[in-house]
């Protein structure tokens, strides 16, 4: 005998969404288990800036200048995509 699955019709209402929102209103960053430490060896590059899928990575006048914890969720992908052979972002345990 195969369940038949519900509808989204006959799914109940689960919540509402009454505004916009977008991340920079939510920290999301308190649950990570590694986060990206920037090194000075780093040549801003900017690549770390442009795959961070959170928008950690803080830039100002073209050069990377801090990581905000606040909205980084410790993925690493900042990490994997340094170019350099001596990672200029490098993923350590979040104590």
């Amino acid at each position: 005998m195969v369940k038949k699955l519900k509808t989204w019709k006959e799914i109940p209402i689960g919540g509402l969404i009454t505004e916009p929102g977008f991340s920079i209103n939510y920290e999301t960053g308190d649950w990570k288990t590694y986060k990206p430490i920037h090194k000075s060896n780093c040549t801003h590059c900017m690549i770390c800036w442009l795959y961070c899928p959170d928008s950690a990575i803080i830039a100002k006048d073209g050069k990377v200048t801090g990581i905000d914890y606040s909205h980084c969720k410790g993925c690493g992908v900042c990490s994997r995509q340094c170019p350099l052979k001596d990672k200029a972002m490098v993923m350590e345990l979040d104590k």
